[in-house]
């Protein structure tokens, strides 16, 4: 099932990934546009808590953000939640493929996550699967 607020949710995803790209948070900090292949794998993932549940759900969440970082074909990883509705996240990933976003989905930490939703979700995890526009080597320069 797709929820109504997931476009808004891609729009503050890409919002937040422009702002990293033009250095307001330092040329550290920025996304290195031209490493990541356009035949990249990006996912828009969004899910909710339970009511109640808001407080558990972004606990057992926070974690994955270091650990999906870590893994060797990730390329960028956002976890956002709605400032307007507590207990809505929204992950912004890219991987060097879908086999890498499968394998992804694999890991001990992101299997622990989904076995810990029945009890802290408000149904599943809404995916859209998105190709990446615009970032062809000659547009880089």
């Amino acid at each position: 099932m797709l929820h109504t607020s997931l476009p808004r949710a891609c729009w503050l995803s890409l919002a937040t990934l422009v702002l990293v790209g033009c250095g307001a948070h330092g040329k550290e900090a920025r996304v290195r546009y031209a490493k990541i292949p356009p035949d990249a794998y990006a996912v828009v993932a969004d899910v909710r808590a339970k009511p109640g549940k808001e407080e558990q759900l972004r606990q057992a969440t926070l974690p994955l953000v270091a650990d999906v970082r870590q893994e060797p074909n990730n390329r960028l990883y956002f976890l956002h939640e709605d400032r307007q509705a507590p207990g809505h996240f929204t992950f912004y990933e890219i991987f060097a493929s879908q086999a890498d976003f499968e394998a992804h989905n694999a890991t001990p930490h992101v299997q622990r996550w989904f076995a810990r939703l029945p009890e802290l979700a408000d149904g599943g995890v809404t995916v859209v699967r998105m190709k990446i526009l615009g970032n062809e080597p000659w547009l880089a320069k």
